[in-house]
């Protein structure tokens, strides 16, 4: 995960020596709206219309911020409307790579789309990135904003009905997205990526905790507010399908796996088998970038070839269908 620093690239990790051995992720620096009729939304500048084919996004399949736009852009049947490159698995030297040009820009390497928004862009070139092809800009590369306006701005022009973040229930979904992006979404990378001993085990000890209070908030409930599939779900999925193959062992995340708990694994279940789920999990990149990527936690860059994982299962979930 390397950086620009006045548009110029550079192969340098997380600095943890100033943080006390924790690992501190960087905000997201676009944070424009695309809007049903190109109002501003919550931050940025307006401009950003609703229109199909405007908009291509460029993904990895093995990152669970970016899955979130996929899931999504799946579930609102967004296809048709915005087109998709995905990056290589292995993110090493000159970060993000795209296997052949993509179409917009002909770039080999994420960060030209970053150069192209801003020539002296400072600051991580992460995915999702959202592009405008009629601005020629940087929509978003914050995933929680761009699966909202995925959820509403296009729903004019020919999405699918639905609606995962309801004004009813915002509220709880803003509670419960807090704690689940600190202690688990985040919570694994904290401890994966912490230097210091005292910094993994408050990561791990609070990962856990939420996980054993999201379990008992299952046990009532079919979703994480109430009887209401919503996004707080979906953020948390793509964390959960990615928990057993690689945060148990990679990210020493290790005192319980999903598959140990009873209600998050059956939850995590129903999720993947919603249709058009299961098509936006690919484990063989998810394993292959965690493993491969990460030379300073898995210097030998093996592939476990484990564990069995089957998500077609069936779940219980349906008995708290009315509940």
């Amino acid at each position: 995960m390397g950086l620009l620093v006045d548009g110029k690239w550079q192969d340098r990790w997380y600095d943890t020596s100033k943080s006390g051995g924790k690992f501190e992720r960087e905000s997201s620096q676009f944070r424009n709206w695309i809007t049903a009729d190109g109002a501003p939304g919550p931050s940025g500048e307006g401009g950003f219309e609703a229109e199909a084919g405007r908009y291509h996004l460029y993904v990895s399949y093995a990152c669970p911020w970016a899955h979130r736009t996929l899931v999504f852009r799946k579930l609102k049947k967004l296809e048709d409307m915005i087109s998709v490159s995905v990056v290589e698995p292995l993110m090493l030297e000159e970060g993000w790579t795209f296997a052949e040009p993509e179409p917009i820009h002909g770039a080999t390497k994420a960060y030209e789309i970053y150069l192209a928004a801003d020539a002296d862009y400072t600051g991580r070139v992460t995915v999702p990135i959202l592009w405008d092809k009629k601005r020629g800009t940087i929509v978003s590369n914050e995933s929680a904003e761009i699966i909202r306006m995925f959820n509403s701005a296009f729903d004019g022009i020919g999405a699918a009905k639905g609606d995962f973040y309801p004004e009813a229930l915002r509220s709880e979904i803003e509670e419960i997205n807090a704690i689940v992006y600190d202690t688990v979404n985040n919570g694994v990378y904290k401890a994966g990526f912490a230097t210091a001993q005292d910094a993994y085990s408050k990561a791990f000890t609070e990962l856990f905790e939420s996980l054993d209070m999201l379990e008992d908030r299952l046990a009532h409930n079919r979703y994480l507010v109430g009887d209401t599939l919503t996004e707080a779900d979906w953020r948390l999925f793509t964390t959960l399908v990615r928990f057993d193959a690689v945060y148990v062992g990679h990210f020493k995340c290790n005192l319980r796996r999903i598959a140990d708990y009873p209600h998050l694994s059956n939850y995590l279940r129903e999720l993947y088998q919603v249709p058009g789920v299961a098509q936006t999990v690919h484990m063989d990149h998810i394993k292959q970038h965690y493993y491969g990527s990460h030379k300073t936690i898995n210097p030998s860059g093996i592939v476990p070839e484990g564990p069995d994982l089957d998500f077609l299962r069936p779940h219980d979930r349906t008995r708290l269908a009315a509940a």
